[in-house]
């Protein structure tokens, strides 16, 4: 069995653990285990790009280098943790957003239907924030709250461009961070909401970062030259 699929072997027991956890109040195993989510993957991607002797995607493995630094963040009570945890993860979302952009997601969202992405994904994020900005605004967080959905909407649209892995990942991403952001403005609380939280961050981290690794090294993530440009209007 290739080393990669070991990793990602434990990636999936730990998340399961985690998700145990945080059903059963297992604050202990909680703090072992989420820390240890975005390490794994990329652990994971490293050793897939070994694999094909090839380097690892630097924005990739910043991206969730950051995402680690917002999980530790978040587990973390108060205000001022929750903005730290934010920004770790608005680095995450530009880092995605820049990777997805130099694989050619500017071009590609140009053309139909994934022109309509965007449109639907600004959409949700100004019902969302209207929804939820007198509940954001009392927390003292409809603002930052506002910059960061804009980022992540940016992301998300881009990743639509990457394969039905990477953007349903991105799609997964973006829920978990609307229940979050619910919870925060004391708008809506789903039965099992902290289970939801990271069952759809981790299943859309996964997806977005083997989405990634299986496009690794395909034609479209070849650079572009005169011969092989797509046609453009």
């Amino acid at each position: 069995m290739p080393r990669s699929r070991t990793v990602l072997i434990a990636f999936l027991v730990v998340t399961a653990a985690n998700l145990l956890a945080n059903a059963t109040g297992g604050g202990l195993a909680f703090l072992l285990t989420k820390p240890l989510l975005m390490p794994l993957l990329a652990a994971y991607l490293w050793r897939v790009s070994a694999e094909r002797a090839a380097r690892p995607d630097r924005l990739l493995l910043a991206a969730l280098a950051f995402a680690t630094g917002g999980d530790i963040a978040l587990m973390i009570d108060g205000t001022g943790w929750f903005l730290a945890g934010m920004a770790c993860f608005l680095g995450t979302h530009l880092c995605y957003l820049a990777a997805f952009t130099r694989r050619g997601a500017a071009t590609a969202l140009r053309r139909t239907p994934l022109a309509a992405v965007p449109l639907g994904y600004a959409a949700l994020t100004v019902t969302a924030l209207t929804w939820m900005w007198a509940g954001l605004s009392d927390a003292g967080l409809a603002v930052p709250v506002a910059g960061y959905a804009i980022a992540l909407a940016a992301m998300a649209s881009t990743a639509a461009t990457q394969g039905w892995r990477v953007g349903v990942g991105a799609a997964l991403f973006l829920g978990s961070d609307l229940l979050i952001a619910a919870g925060v403005a004391e708008v809506a609380q789903p039965p099992g909401a902290p289970v939801l939280v990271m069952a759809t961050y981790a299943a859309g981290q996964a997806l977005i970062v083997t989405g990634c690794a299986a496009r690794a090294g395909t034609p479209t993530d070849a650079p572009v030259t005169p011969a092989t440009a797509p046609a453009t209007r």
